[in-house]
């Protein structure tokens, strides 16, 4: 019989494409995922995991392996919700995946109100980008997924996830304090052309909205500085070094050499939750749905 948990372990390692990356969603450290996998090999008699360079791949009996896991880990998981239901209480481990403002927005007082209400819940946060966050909870990895698209750019969701939205979060225009458009009350998209600007990298959603909405205004953009967090973002705004789109959720009090502005048509994010329809009857993911819609109101 092979162990459930290096099944698991293996098939972390198969959606996240390394070790690291799977000890990460795990919650385990780099080390006992690779025990994990070397146990696994000597129980199938099988080599899992080949070195290349500095990472590792799955040979092709374990890719094979991971997606039996994958099927076996979803029996679990159904066996599991059917158990919770009868109970009727939110219990075991809950991992949720959030984006970076979303963690730092409202899902604090989500966790510290699921420590209250549901004691026996195990809740684990992981930050990733929406993108990610929409695959992980597809695949099983995360039971909720905290994510944002825009309008624009809608975010990509696959069959079989169930959908919540929260709201709409405001994207503000921020400029040092002495830069012309400062002067303005609100300012107009065609007035954000010609600037330069801090943004996140390539890959992340408000990356790809602010390329879209600038090529349609007649320029591509010229992203000076690609920054993954909004505070260092703010920061450099503060220094002087160009122009940014900063959504409100999660935004700390601006410093007194940045201001912002609104921009007209008024930039918003579409801020929701995804989980796996099948889960739907789980009290701990009903518990968290809760949680996270009373800390957004």
């Amino acid at each position: 019989m092979m162990d459930l948990g290096r099944l698991r372990a293996l098939h972390a390692v198969a959606v996240h494409g390394s070790v690291g990356g799977a000890a990460a969603s795990l919650g385990f450290t780099p080390s006992a995922v690779s025990q994990q996998i070397a146990k696994l090999e000597r129980e199938t008699r099988t080599v899992l995991l080949e070195r290349q360079g500095r990472g590792v791949v799955l040979t092709d009996a374990a890719l094979e392996l991971a997606a039996t896991a994958r099927q076996v880990l979803a029996l679990v998981e159904q066996a599991e919700v059917t158990l919770e239901e009868q109970r009727g209480q939110a219990v075991g481990r809950l991992v949720l995946a959030a984006f970076a403002t979303g963690a730092r927005g409202i899902v604090p007082g989500a966790l510290a109100e699921l420590r209250e209400r549901c004691p026996e819940l195990d809740v684990r946060l992981l930050e990733v980008d929406p993108y990610l966050a929409t695959e992980l909870v597809a695949r099983g990895e995360v039971d909720l997924a905290l994510v944002q698209d825009w309008p624009t750019v809608p975010l990509p969701i696959q069959d079989g996830l169930s959908r919540l939205d929260l709201g709409i979060d405001p994207v503000d225009l921020l400029v040092p304090a002495g830069h012309p458009l400062a002067e303005l009350t609100v300012v107009p998209v065609g007035r954000l052309l010609g600037q330069r600007w801090i943004s996140v990298p390539p890959g992340n959603i408000c990356h790809d909205w602010l390329v879209r909405t600038l090529r349609e205004a007649g320029e591509e953009p010229d992203v000076i500085y690609q920054v993954g967090e909004f505070e260092t973002q703010i920061a450099l705004i503060d220094a002087g070094l160009g122009v940014g789109l900063v959504p409100r959720l999660g935004r700390a009090a601006l410093p007194p050499g940045v201001v912002a502005r609104p921009v007209v048509p008024e930039p918003a994010r579409r801020v929701f939750v995804l989980w796996r329809t099948r889960t739907s009857r789980r009290p701990a993911v009903a518990a968290a749905l809760d949680a996270l819609r009373r800390q957004w109101s």
